[in-house]
């Protein structure tokens, strides 16, 4: 798309709504591959999608299909109902990316982006600052932290559901800025690390999908996307005056 059209355009607003609605629903169904171990209701779920067909927007870089076709074929190797042992791999695989950290592989955005790769430093208490500011918060940050790929996933969903080009533009800045600086080396060390094709898939997938959404993004917005030494700068900028972000637990809507 043109990003030179006026804004005023109705064809224009047309595409950016159903852009918004199908990242909506495709980062939503992404999010639900990290929540929680898969088991049947999630897979009979998938399946009944005809999940990853069922996404709405069009993977076309090489990267892309491939994760697309890694995904089916995995699914074909769990489909539901599990068998005993198929759900015990799964849940094991699932402990030891998410939970126990067993695979080196966290779904934390400080463990990645912290010079001591620890959790819950400065990239967490940022992330809670952009979702503070939009009445938004997390229901038990000692369970599941702010700076969560889940978490991380369900806000730019929720962002794209404000169907606006403010909102893609403030996602598009959200995934540069967070979630595209470490979803890479996350999803490239589960899908190497991890025992199930699964996982691997999901991982993979969902790299996949948000690096290409990001340039269906930069298409969109009529703004280039910014190279890595571009946004290593602007947050180095940002985060320069060292004052805290106020710690501040408490019972915050959430999404």
């Amino acid at each position: 798309m043109d990003g030179s059209q006026p804004s005023g355009d109705p064809e224009r607003a047309r595409l950016i709504s159903q852009l918004c609605e199908a990242v909506y629903a495709d980062l939503t169904v992404l999010a639900c591959l990290h929540h929680a171990e898969a088991g049947d209701e999630l897979l009979s779920d998938l399946a009944w999608q005809q999940f990853p067909g069922s996404l709405g927007l069009r993977l076309v870089n090489q990267h892309g299909l491939e994760s697309l076709d890694f995904m089916r074929q995995a699914l074909s190797e769990y489909a539901p109902p599990l068998t005993r042992d198929q759900a015990d791999e799964l849940a094991a695989d699932y402990a030891a990316i998410y939970l126990n950290h067993a695979i080196s592989a966290s779904p934390y955005e400080s463990v990645w982006l912290d010079e001591e790769n620890l959790a819950m430093q400065a990239p967490m208490f940022q992330v809670r600052e952009i979702y503070r500011k939009h009445g938004l918060g997390v229901i038990d940050w000692r369970n599941r932290a702010d700076d969560h790929l889940v978490v991380e996933l369900q806000f730019i969903a929720w962002l794209a559901k404000s169907d606006g080009e403010d909102s893609l533009r403030e996602g598009a800045r959200f995934m540069d800025e967070h979630l595209l600086r470490w979803l890479p080396k996350f999803g490239e060390r589960v899908a190497k690390r991890c025992a199930t094709p699964f996982y691997a898939a999901a991982a993979w997938l969902t790299w996949a999908y948000c690096d290409e959404l990001r340039e269906v993004l930069a298409d969109v917005l009529g703004e280039a996307r910014p190279s890595t030494d571009e946004v290593e700068s602007r947050v180095k900028v940002q985060s320069a005056p060292a004052v805290p972000l106020k710690f501040m637990p408490g019972a915050a809507p959430t999404w």
